[in-house]
């Protein structure tokens, strides 16, 4: 009974949370939802499209998304070609004009940092390349710092009333998070220079602000699945230009990178890449810190 009674009040704050909330919102990715609860809190009902443990560029145009993203007055997505497989879909087949391309109820967070590997051209033949550059800005704490300004600025846009909470949680995330980012930096130190292997090119940002050193990747081409042949040939590259790590995502399948670590004597080191990732990046600063401590210890 008494177990009845906690799971009634906690439904019953729940339902209260969501009649005060001022704004639905869709995020596309879990760091852009876990974003949107540091900016917004309860003034914004929050609906997560993805999980840390899919493949953002294959996800399924479910009817519960659709319905979701029907009744959304924001929908925060990274952009870059990111979601194209599935994004589209959802947008027109929920019928809502809000959320729409160039309106002000869709927020795509790639629009507001510096794009890494942009392509010269853009050609199929080339694998899973984006014409805008590497979407996955979010591995790059200073980008989450640059989507952080423009999105409270949007959801201020939509929720006028809001304008003042919006502001007070930017500037409070804002000194959290620049304090965090020192920290990371100063004990991030010893990788400064590391030579990894990584199984998809998704760390272009990570390898950025670290200043990690890419000397393999383990798909021929993005998104394509590395064969024994190529695999031989990387061991053979090793040997000549060694790595420490091999780096995959939480989502990845990780019989590529543990083939390759065998043969070349070096961890893989599984780093969550999203919110939700491991069961320790439960949130933002959560999920750096657990970054941190994977790439340190494979360091050691």
């Amino acid at each position: 009974m008494k177990r009845l009674k906690l799971l009634a009040l906690a439904a019953g704050l729940l339902a209260a949370n969501l009649a005060h909330a001022s704004l639905k919102v869709v995020a596309c990715e879990p760091e852009w939802g876990a974003l949107v609860q540091e900016l917004a809190g309860p003034r914004a009902s929050l609906y997560t499209a993805t999980t840390a443990l899919q493949d953002v560029h294959h996800i399924q145009a479910r009817p519960s998304l659709i319905a979701a993203v029907r009744t959304a007055d924001l929908l925060v997505c990274t952009g870059a070609e990111l979601e194209t497989g599935w994004l589209p879909v959802l947008q027109r087949q929920s019928g809502n004009a809000a959320v729409q391309v160039g309106q002000p109820g869709y927020f795509e967070a790639a629009s507001t940092v510096r794009m890494l590997e942009v392509p010269t051209k853009a050609d199929r033949a080339d694998g899973d390349v984006h014409a805008a550059g590497n979407p996955h800005i979010q591995t790059d704490p200073r980008n989450i710092a640059r989507v952080a300004t423009a999105l409270s600025q949007r959801l201020s846009q939509l929720d006028p009333a809001g304008s003042p909470d919006y502001a007070r949680r930017l500037a409070d995330f804002s000194t959290r998070w620049q304090a965090a980012i020192q920290r990371w930096e100063a004990a991030a130190a010893p990788l400064r220079g590391l030579p990894i292997v990584v199984q998809h090119k998704a760390f272009p940002y990570l390898q950025d602000w670290l200043g990690l050193r890419e000397v393999a990747t383990l798909e021929p081409k993005p998104g394509i699945e590395p064969g024994s042949g190529h695999l031989a040939t990387l061991i053979e590259r090793q040997q000549q230009n060694p790595a420490r790590m091999v780096l995959r995502a939480a989502y990845n399948d990780g019989r590529a990178a543990e083939w390759f670590a065998s043969r070349a004597k070096i961890p893989v080191v599984v780093l969550p890449f999203t919110v939700g990732g491991n069961e320790r990046a439960k949130d933002l600063f959560s999920l750096f810190d657990e970054t941190l401590a994977q790439l340190l210890k494979a360091a050691r």
